[in-house]
């Protein structure tokens, strides 16, 4: 019985994302790194909002900056009892749980966003967010789409070409469903993505990992695991494959979980799983505005 981490994906980064690392110095190591591909003004420059959410910016950025608030807070914890990453977040989510560095992490979002770059050339596409009565139902029906993320039976994330996704949140939404299209400009999860998750995987072949410290929920499986193969096959397909977060979130509770951490910018991971196991508190770092405010929220609910 402890705490479980979770580190968020793309769409959770904005501007003002955890002002208080910048005054943290054991923060500095990773936010020292992230400055290598996206300069030393990252922070100014994310007003920009087109630059924030280009794949380029996005991958890197959520990565270095999730690992950077938990390396701010990670000596004063206990070791964590599971790990999962939501989509991109996963490299943060390995890195974590020791099975590379933070450089390789900001390498390996490079590599992918640049893979997805790719994939996605000369065929516009997206991702579309669906709520409502029946809607992870409908999202499986959708004509000439795929399921990318499964988050609960009324919540799901549908991928494809941009126009059949607006001709499916038009019949959605007339049918009383809630539709927001993401600012994402690939269609990440889906079978449109198989050429950059191949891409993806032949570059992590290259990359030296180290068998966790603790067990990592993987977004392909739905399932925790500590066996290299396995983890590092399943951090490869998620790009190309449906992200079971419904699963993962049920597996990550079944591991003890007394309190959840969402360890970077945004709330939205911590929303989801206080809608799906409101039993198990859960924050997000981003809530705080310090370290040591989250250091004793995670240690009041492990007392």
């Amino acid at each position: 019985m402890g705490l479980a981490l979770l580190f968020p994906g793309q769409g959770a980064q904005h501007a003002q994302m955890l002002p208080w690392l910048d005054g943290c110095p054991a923060a500095a190591p990773a936010l020292a790194a992230l400055a290598q591909p996206l300069g030393a003004d990252w922070r100014t420059r994310s007003q920009d909002t087109a630059w924030l959410h280009t794949n380029a910016v996005a991958q890197p950025l959520l990565t270095g900056v999730s690992l950077a608030a938990w390396q701010a807070v990670a000596g004063a914890l206990p070791a964590p009892v599971a790990i999962a990453g939501y989509s991109v977040g996963e490299l943060a989510a390995f890195a974590a749980a020791g099975v590379y560095d933070v450089p390789t992490a900001l390498d390996l979002a490079a590599h992918r966003a640049r893979a997805m770059d790719a994939a996605a050339a000369g065929h516009a596409g997206g991702l579309l967010s669906v709520q409502g009565p029946r809607a992870a139902a409908l999202a499986e029906l959708a004509p000439g789409l795929a399921v990318a993320i499964r988050i609960g039976p009324e919540r799901a994330l549908v991928g494809g070409p941009a126009l059949l996704l607006d001709s499916a949140a038009a019949a959605w939404t007339a049918a009383g469903l809630r539709c927001t299209r993401l600012p994402i400009a690939v269609a990440s999860h889906t079978p449109w993505m198989a050429a950059a998750a191949e891409a993806f995987a032949q570059h992590l072949a290259t990359v030296a990992l180290r068998p966790p410290r603790t067990a990592v929920v993987c977004n392909f499986t739905g399932t925790a695991s500590r066996q290299l193969a396995s983890l590092a096959q399943a951090l490869s397909a998620q790009i190309a494959a449906t992200v079971r977060w419904d699963e993962c979130m049920d597996n990550l509770a079944e591991r003890g979980a007394r309190c959840v951490l969402e360890v970077g910018p945004g709330a939205t991971l911590a929303a989801m799983w206080r809608e799906r196991h409101p039993g198990i508190p859960a924050r997000s770092a981003d809530e705080f505005r310090s370290a040591q405010g989250l250091v004793d929220w995670v240690r009041q609910q492990l007392a």
